[in-house]
Order: C-alpha cells, then sequence, then structure tokens
C-alpha cells in the first residue's frame, strides 16, 4: 500500500530532493540537479516566486521506503493572465509502479481542488524559468541542469490516467561552424549600420551595480509575455537570478545588443554557459562539497566541455525584424569558435515558435529532446 505525506520539515525536503537523485544515479544520460538551487526553489522563505505562489510537496512511500514525490503548484499570476485556475504538478518522480503516479497526481488533483481549481496541468515549475515538461523524445542524449529528464515509463503512466497534450518544447542540437554562416554575418552587418544596432559586452559592474541585469530579465518578461503558461517575474526573483546564473556568468558568453541611436537602450539579449553536465555527474548527489565547486569552477571558467548551453535568448519584438537576433549569433558564434566548442546545446523552445526555431536553419542543426506539457480537467 502506498501512503502519501506532506513534507513538512527540513528534513523531509531533503529527502524530497534526493530522491530524484537516488531513483537516476545508475541512468548513463541523467545529470543530477545542484542541489542548492533546489532547496532555494523549493523554500518559500529564499524563493521569489511565492510571492505570486503557494505550493506544498508530497512523498509517497511503501515499507517505510520512498517511491516517488510531486510538487502542488498554484500561480495565482499565471491563473490570471491566461484566465484559467490551473494548479501545477512538478518536481513529479516514481518508481515504475502504476500505483504510484496515480495516487501522487491524485493527491495534487485534490490539493487544487480545495482551492478551487478546474483544471491540472505539468509538469511545470513556480515560473517560466523553472524546469516545465515531461521528456517524451531522446531518452538516449545526455540531460541538462536546466531541462527535466526522465525514464520512458512516465510517459505510460500519465497516458494512462486521462492527461492529454497542452504544449511541446523542443530542444536542437547544433554543430558549431568553423566560421559565421555568410547569411547571419551579413544580416549582421546591415542591422549594425541600417539600424544602428551593436553588441554591448558588459562588465560584472554593469551587471551587479549598474542594473543591467535586472534590466536583462525586464527585458524577458516582455519578451516572453506570450510563451505558454508565462507569468511576470517579480523583482525579488528578477534580484535572485541575477544573483545565482548572471553574477558567476563568463561575460564573453553574454551577448547584449543596444540601438545606439537611442541612447544605447537594450533591444536584445542571449545569455549562454559552458556545459555543466559532466561536471555535476562528477559531484556528490549534486551538491558542492567536497570536491563539486571544483568542477563546476572548472567547467565555467576554464571551459573544459565541448558543449555550451543556450539559455536565454531575447529581442524586443519590434527590433526582430531588424536584424537583432543575427547580432547575437554573429557575435555568440565568435565567442564559441575563439572557445573551442564543438556542439550549442539549445534550451527547450515551444514547438510552435517559428520565429526562434528558425534561427537553425543555417546550421548544421537537428532537434534531440522533446518535452511535452500536459493538462486534465479535474
Amino acid at each position: 500500500m502506498v501512503e502519501v505525506r506532506k513534507v513538512s520539515n527540513q528534513r523531509q525536503l531533503r529527502q524530497f530532493i534526493d530522491f530524484r537523485t537516488e531513483l537516476y544515479k545508475n541512468c548513463p544520460t541523467a545529470v543530477p540537479y545542484l542541489y542548492m538551487d533546489e532547496e532555494r526553489t523549493l523554500n518559500p522563505r529564499k524563493n521569489g516566486s511565492f510571492e505570486s505562489c503557494e505550493a506544498d510537496y508530497f512523498l509517497a512511500w511503501r515499507d517505510g521506503k520512498v517511491v516517488g514525490r510531486i510538487a502542488a503548484i498554484i500561480n495565482r499570476q499565471a491563473n490570471e493572465r491566461w484566465q484559467n485556475k490551473v494548479v501545477r504538478f512538478g518536481w513529479f518522480d516514481f518508481i515504475d509502479d502504476p500505483e504510484v503516479s496515480k495516487v501522487l497526481l491524485q493527491t495534487v488533483e485534490e490539493w487544487g481542488r480545495k482551492r478551487g481549481m478546474t483544471q491540472i496541468a505539468g509538469p511545470m515549475g513556480f515560473a517560466d524559468t523553472d524546469r516545465e515538461g515531461m521528456l517524451v523524445e531522446g531518452f538516449d542524449t545526455m540531460s541538462t541542469m536546466y531541462a527535466n529528464h526522465n525514464y520512458p515509463y512516465y510517459v505510460d503512466h500519465i497516458n494512462r490516467l486521462g492527461f492529454r497534450k497542452d504544449n511541446d518544447y523542443v530542444e536542437c542540437l547544433v554543430k558549431v561552424p568553423e566560421t559565421v554562416p555568410e547569411k547571419i554575418a551579413h544580416v549582421a552587418r546591415l542591422a549594425e549600420e541600417r539600424y544602428h544596432l551593436k553588441v554591448h559586452k558588459l562588465t560584472r559592474k554593469e551587471l551587479l551595480r549598474d542594473g543591467y541585469g535586472r534590466e536583462v530579465f525586464d527585458m524577458l518578461n516582455i519578451t516572453y509575455k506570450d510563451l505558454y503558461g508565462f507569468a511576470e517575474l517579480g523583482k525579488r526573483k528578477v534580484d535572485q537570478l541575477v544573483q545565482q546564473y548572471i553574477r558567476i556568468a563568463d561575460l564573453n558568453l553574454v551577448s547584449i545588443v543596444v540601438d545606439t541611436e537611442h541612447d544605447n537602450k537594450m533591444v536584445g539579449f542571449g545569455i549562454t554557459f559552458p556545459s555543466l553536465s559532466e561536471a555535476m555527474r562528477k559531484t556528490t548527489d549534486g551538491r558542492l562539497l567536497p570536491m563539486g565547486w571544483w568542477h563546476l569552477l572548472d567547467a565555467i571558467y576554464w571551459h573544459h566541455a565541448d558543449t555550451v548551453d543556450m539559455l536565454l535568448l531575447g529581442v524586443l519584438p519590434e527590433y526582430r525584424a531588424k536584424g537583432a537576433n543575427a547580432v547575437i549569433f554573429n557575435d555568440l558564434i565568435q565567442q564559441y569558435i575563439r572557445y573551442g566548442f564543438k556542439w550549442a546545446q539549445a534550451m527547450p523552445q515551444m514547438e510552435t515558435n517559428h520565429n526562434v526555431l528558425s534561427n537553425w536553419e543555417y546550421f548544421d542543426a537537428h532537434i534531440n529532446k522533446r518535452l511535452r506539457c500536459f493538462i486534465k480537467e479535474i
């Protein structure tokens, strides 16, 4: 018999985080998530998303052992934005037992129903910057820290429980070319000459003290506003993202495009990181101690990886037809070539976002993963 218990103390939260690591310890394509990031995201006192969210976490137990986990989340701001009443499920992991997956999802359904929700959807996080979607294709490809990775049996379980497809994301693997494709370079030159766009390489001071890091995420709120399930990031959440990620970035791999005719107004950004997948696999269960920090620094600053992860890309709508995307790619590709990266892994993009997906037509690129968000009436 499976018993579901709500996480109510720090010890149980550790069990909640560690279950996924234990479940995937023998999976050759799984990468541990960074423990400190998971703990920070799940802690209401540390995660700015709780300004507009409420959540509870549940563990499934059988015979004194954890056999599954799930988070129940309501993002009030997203529900208001999209005019729906959705309870989200996330952090959904379980052994290959239909009873376990069923009781976990039923727990979230009941939790949401008591709060007036009429639909359940996921996997989703608190905000668009959290991992979203269940892997449905690409099980044999190496995962990343930034996207969900799961066993194939997850898909069979959720399909049997009456869920339907709500949204698909795809990830593209791009071969880094020996030179910038001429089409990209040509459009970038025209954008610079005709529309006075140029790349600005941020300094650490500009990012942290002069507000440019915050401006990047303010722009993300504009450029991502129509994407699936998106809710605007609040000031507290933005400040946390700047401190967690932007402050440690290799700034050569961050591209900011400005309009020099309009007071160097920021009009586009591209944020990329050397892949941390192999570094994370060398940590102890995703923890920085005793030597996990060294492996991450080695990847971030000494680039001992052959892949770069393309995390975020955004261009203001009025600048998309002016070639701002090409200016970003022209700069980043030159950096990738200089650092010796062989591959670029684009993070999940909506399959219907043809403007973004069209960027890859000038490269040797292919879709190597597909993730799906499911939905069901409750």
